[in-house]
């Protein structure tokens, strides 16, 4: 059995569960070494963590106006596999559910009262601030990481018809080397970023069904209540993992958006709607109009502010790049038949704008109730912050319940997602992975997990994922650079774009 598994398989299941092992062995060892390499990181390479992401920006918006949108994820007429509504709760629930979740309260809350992203805490101007920070790290930056990722592998996978994998879309610019042991160097990397990011958003969502359960029946918080969650979650997720794509994921994230949608109304009616409302316009447009400054601030003559960025633009930027690889085979995957154009819409611009409501709604609560003096909700942990806000509001305990609820779903569906995209990593990309294949990664994902959180909490977790995206931020590049390439070339061929001999003879008379 094992002679003929992949080699990527074997050596990057290999090196996880060499981490897994090193984290539980020698904890304290590896939370001082991944501290000492994230802070080297963020400190030297944080220009150049502001710097891909927003070239990563420019490049998928402009594919939404170039007539390149033109082109077919796959032949040009060739219809999704999806329908839209699926096709969007499905990339929402891979791309971002637990983490809006999880810090839809908490990073608000934070920027405005605990530490400012400008220096000025608890007043009017901090809640502006905080909320156009919050979109900004939740907004189109965040999705077309995910989104260049996800389209050139759709492009070169159902256009160009080469395997599923992140080493096949660089044959235009290392060629056959793609496809030898360079390639199989590039696939592990991707496989062990993968594993590292979506363990570290595993992690969180055991966290937070602790603090919920912890806040609402005393449970203890800590690491043994945590490893049972995860324990529990994996034979759920394990179970609809061996469902399938088009049963166990498509019904989930269905379930999902529903579950998002009845906590979002309860939230936007109980809470001070006409507050949220006015903070989500305002807010939108700040960040609109601070979009540039924003996507290069790093603050060199300031050490504090400098030092936020870091903890949390950094961190950010490196969480949605290591997710990428998960999520960029995962949306590509589900969005065959789709244009460039309407791909990239509703990658980049839809969930961005989905996500700016869910903060206008739960942090601009959890800011209201704070600012007027209510209830003091940045005193909490961070995992607990949520149902504090619900504490302040009638039906308090339905919402919690249905909050665990949600993040029980999407934790549950991101696993799935995961087992489903790492087996069709370590498998050559294309068919389906077998069940052992993703009965292993789903059993890896879930001890990375436990071994990070015990190594040493969340913070271990931001520490190892800012570590695992440097190497796949370079691979990303290669990718940007590679599908420009050939989509340009494919339009010349194609004669997109261009302007035909009768065309230029009618605007000449014209003029």
């Amino acid at each position: 059995m094992l002679q003929k598994l992949n080699p990527v398989f074997k050596i990057s299941a290999a090196v996880m569960i060499l981490l897994s092992l090193v984290g539980v062995l020698a904890p304290d060892w590896l939370e001082m070494v991944t501290s000492n390499v994230k802070s080297f990181i963020a400190n030297r390479l944080g220009w150049y963590y502001l710097i891909v992401v927003t070239l990563f920006t420019i490049v998928a918006l402009v594919f939404l106006i170039t007539p390149l949108g033109k082109i077919r994820l796959g032949k040009q007429d060739e219809k999704p596999e999806f329908t839209r509504p699926t096709w969007v709760a499905m990339l929402f629930s891979a791309g971002m559910g637990i983490g809006l979740v999880f810090w839809g309260t908490a990073e608000p809350i934070s920027h405005y009262a605990v530490n400012s992203p400008t220096g000025e805490v608890g007043t009017d101007q901090a809640i502006k601030d905080a909320m156009r920070f919050t979109y900004f790290h939740w907004g189109i930056h965040a999705w077309a990481i995910y989104g260049i990722v996800a389209l050139v592998l759709a492009y070169f996978s159902f256009r160009r018809g080469t395997p599923g994998l992140i080493s096949a879309t660089l044959q235009p610019i290392i060629g056959e080397k793609a496809n030898g042991n360079t390639g199989r160097l590039i696939d592990i990397f991707s496989v062990i970023a993968t594993v590292i990011g979506v363990a570290t958003t595993l992690g969180f969502g055991a966290v937070q069904i602790n603090g919920g359960l912890s806040y609402l029946f005393d449970i203890p918080s800590n690491f043994w209540v945590q490893l049972i969650i995860i324990a529990i979650v994996t034979v759920l997720f394990m179970i609809s993992a061996w469902s399938g794509l088009g049963k166990g994921i498509k019904y989930l994230s269905n379930a999902n958006m529903i579950l998002a949608a009845v906590l979002f109304l309860m939230m936007f009616i109980l809470g001070p709607t006409l507050f949220q409302l006015n903070l989500f316009t305002n807010s939108l447009g700040a960040y609109i109009q601070n979009l540039p400054q924003m996507s290069f601030r790093i603050a060199p003559l300031d050490e504090e502010i400098r030092g936020w960025i870091n903890s949390w633009t950094i961190f950010y930027w490196a969480w949605w790049i290591a997710w990428s690889p998960f999520v960029g085979i995962f949306i590509a995957r589900v969005s065959r038949g789709r244009s460039i154009r309407e791909f990239v819409f509703f990658v980049l611009l839809l969930p961005s704008l989905i996500g700016f409501l869910w903060f206008a709604t739960f942090g601009g609560t959890a800011i209201s109730l704070e600012h007027n003096g209510i209830a003091v909700i940045s005193e909490l942990a961070t995992e607990k912050s949520l149902f504090g806000v619900f504490e302040n509001y009638p039906l308090s305990m339905v919402a919690s319940i249905v909050a665990i609820l949600l993040i029980s779903t999407f934790f549950i569906t991101s696993a799935d997602s995961g087992t489903f995209v790492l087996g069709l990593m370590t498998t050559g990309g294309k068919g389906d992975p077998s069940q052992f294949v993703k009965l292993t990664w789903g059993v890896l994902l879930s001890v990375t997990a436990l071994a990070l959180l015990y190594t040493g909490g969340l913070q271990a977790l931001q520490n190892t994922m800012i570590i695992a995206a440097l190497p796949f931020s370079i691979i990303m590049l290669l990718m940007s650079f590679s599908f420009v390439k050939t989509v340009y070339q494919e339009g010349k061929e194609l004669g997109i774009g261009k302007i035909d001999s009768s065309t230029k003879r009618k605007n000449a008379k014209r003029e």
